[in-house]
Order: structure tokens, then C-alpha cells, then sequence
């Protein structure tokens, strides 16, 4: 970010990359896909490229991963 992103205010909108992201609508927030929260964009470091979501935290980013993938083990073998 730079010193022009201050002028920017509302929701943005970004693509999420593995390592970064690309900014498709400037904003000065996105939203936690969990909480609903606000995250500044000087502050966003938790994301899914897979999912194209953002995350408040690193808790709430585990949270949603371990929902996805059924748990600390994945997801469950199928039964034969």
C-alpha cells in the first residue's frame, strides 16, 4: 500500500492469489468471509486463493480451513 490508499474508503474488492493479492475495486476494507468484520487493507495477511476469501486472523483462518476440510485430519476415506 501507499500514501494515496488513504483516500480510498468502503468495501474493496480483491483477487486472492497464493502470496498476494490484486486489487480489483479500491476500498479501505474487506470483509472476514467467518466473522463479517472489517479488515483494513493495511492489515489483511490472511487469505484463501482457493476460496477467494479474507480473514480476520490466523484462528479464524484455521477455523474456516478445518470446517472445509473435515477436521486436523481432512476429510474422512470414504467407506468401502
Amino acid at each position: 500500500m501507499n500514501a494515496f490508499d488513504k483516500d480510498f474508503t468502503g468495501l474493496a474488492q480483491l483477487e486472492y492469489g497464493d502470496a498476494d493479492y490484486l486489487i480489483l475495486k479500491p476500498g479501505s476494507y474487506v470483509l472476514c468471509a467467518v466473522t463479517g468484520e472489517q479488515i483494513p487493507i493495511a492489515q489483511l495477511k490472511y487469505w484463501s486463493a482457493d476460496y477467494q476469501e479474507a480473514y480476520k486472523d490466523a484462528q479464524t483462518s484455521t477455523q474456516r480451513w478445518l470446517e472445509s476440510h473435515g477436521g486436523p485430519g481432512g476429510a474422512p476415506e470414504p467407506q468401502r
